[in-house]
């Protein structure tokens, strides 16, 4: 890999053994700023924009490995092995990282990850290419207001919906606007990561966190992810959607907790 490595934007806070968040599509490291109060008593939390997110600069050329090195360069200060939590697409690159890095990693918290958000052969609790591409045109045509219309999607049909989708929106924009660029070529992350092959070789510990009425990420695809890991396990927050960690604070804390002191 050629490409320049940019200098991701990374946020710390808390005290305790190295925690690292990365945050999923179009958003950015401050969608976790509601879990801090329960994280940084017990962690020393790292809180990174993936690459052209937030404050972060893009990477020259878009690719979940250049995803999972721009991470990797950004926190290399950090004392190793690390505890990382991703979501959504942050999971696709915490899964990356651990297979080019093993040693770097000591526990994965996947939350509403998917090894591929498309459909493939033998892979069908996703969401079709044509559907992916149309949302793509969608962002072209009117990103802001179809970016809005995607954090609908990510609450929809969870029990606390409308709270947390007025956290989504207040703080969507709240580090600036993602460029069109940035949309398009992340967007293009998605529709091209297939990790399915990669996951018998990630043997890091690792939790699994779906919400059964995630319509972006089906509790299927999380499940199935754990089943695939060599050292996963899978934890299903009932009534959450797509932000687990928003809608859900409780239990999704208590999961966690268990899987890092447990």
């Amino acid at each position: 890999m050629n490409a320049r490595v940019p200098q991701l934007y990374v946020e710390a806070f808390g005290e305790g053994p190295p925690l690292v968040l990365l945050h999923g599509f179009a958003m950015h490291g401050g969608l976790f700023e509601p879990l801090l109060p329960a994280l940084t008593p017990h962690f020393r939390v790292h809180v990174v924009d993936l690459p052209g997110h937030g404050r972060s600069p893009p990477v020259d050329g878009a690719d979940i490995e250049r995803f999972a090195a721009a991470i990797d360069n950004a926190t290399a200060a950090i004392a190793r092995p690390l505890t990382v939590l991703g979501w959504s697409l942050g999971g696709q690159a915490a899964l990356q990282w651990a297979r080019e890095w093993p040693g770097r990693i000591a526990r994965l918290v996947l939350v509403a990850t998917t090894p591929s958000f498309v459909v493939r052969d033998d892979w069908t609790c996703a969401m079709t290419a044509a559907t992916l591409a149309r949302f793509g045109d969608e962002l072209r045509i009117a990103y802001r207001l179809t970016l809005l219309r995607f954090l609908t999607l990510q609450v929809r049909g969870s029990d606390d919906g409308r709270r947390t989708l007025a956290v989504l929106r207040e703080r969507l924009f709240e580090r600036g606007e993602p460029t069109s660029a940035t949309l398009a070529a992340t967007l293009a992350v998605l529709a091209t990561t297939d990790l399915r092959d990669a996951l018998t070789r990630v043997r890091t510990p690792a939790l699994v966190i779906g919400g059964d009425k995630d319509t972006l990420v089906p509790l299927a695809a999380t499940e199935s992810l754990a089943a695939a890991l060599p050292r996963a396990t899978h934890a299903t927050i009932n009534g959450a959607a797509h932000a687990p960690f928003l809608s859900h604070p409780r239990p999704f804390i208590d999961a966690l907790r268990s899987f890092t002191h447990g």
